[in-house]
């Protein structure tokens, strides 16, 4: 059974953001660092290396993607534990992302924005996020990581038909 999208796709001046959150019972910090440790994000999406820090460049394996390709990652904005904005070039394309974090009490929201050029990529790169990001939730949680395939394709016409709501 695929899980449900829960993400949106906002159209903007110059494409669409790509929008998901996820909340966690924990603290704020706690999450920053889930996201922002090369031990913690070895668990999830994979490890990365180099010296962090805004305008700089680490290089991030892709650990669950098929042949576990490397790319750099250039950290454009980092504010912890509330704040972190990269972007990436790969084949696939251009990458930004922007990741927010707020404490509500006992817990944390993520919301994750992927800034899009085209509101129909939502259709290829949601799917992923969810995935990616239920990735974060079982890792966090000592639970089985999910399955890629109960992801994409079935979640694809969720965000095309959003992304096109939205237009």
């Amino acid at each position: 059974m695929s899980p449900r999208p829960n993400g949106r796709v906002r159209g903007t001046d110059t494409g669409a953001d790509l929008v998901i959150t996820r909340s966690f019972r924990a603290p704020i910090e706690d999450v920053w660092q889930s996201v922002t440790a090369s031990e913690s994000t070895a668990r999830w999406i994979g490890p990365w290396e180099g010296e962090a820090g805004p305008g700089k460049t680490v290089r991030l394996q892709m650990a669950f993607e098929k042949g576990a390709p490397s790319c750099n990652v250039s950290i454009d904005a980092c504010q912890p534990p509330h704040h972190l904005a990269v972007s990436m070039k790969d084949d696939y394309g251009d990458w930004r992302l922007e990741l927010s974090f707020t404490a509500k009490g006992e817990t944390t929201e993520l919301t994750f924005v992927q800034h899009l050029t085209d509101p129909a990529l939502a259709g290829d790169t949601g799917p992923g996020w969810e995935y990616y990001l239920d990735m974060l939730v079982a890792a966090r949680l000592g639970q089985p990581l999910p399955d890629f395939a109960d992801y994409y394709p079935s979640q694809r016409a969720y965000y095309l038909g959003d992304a096109r709501a939205q237009e």
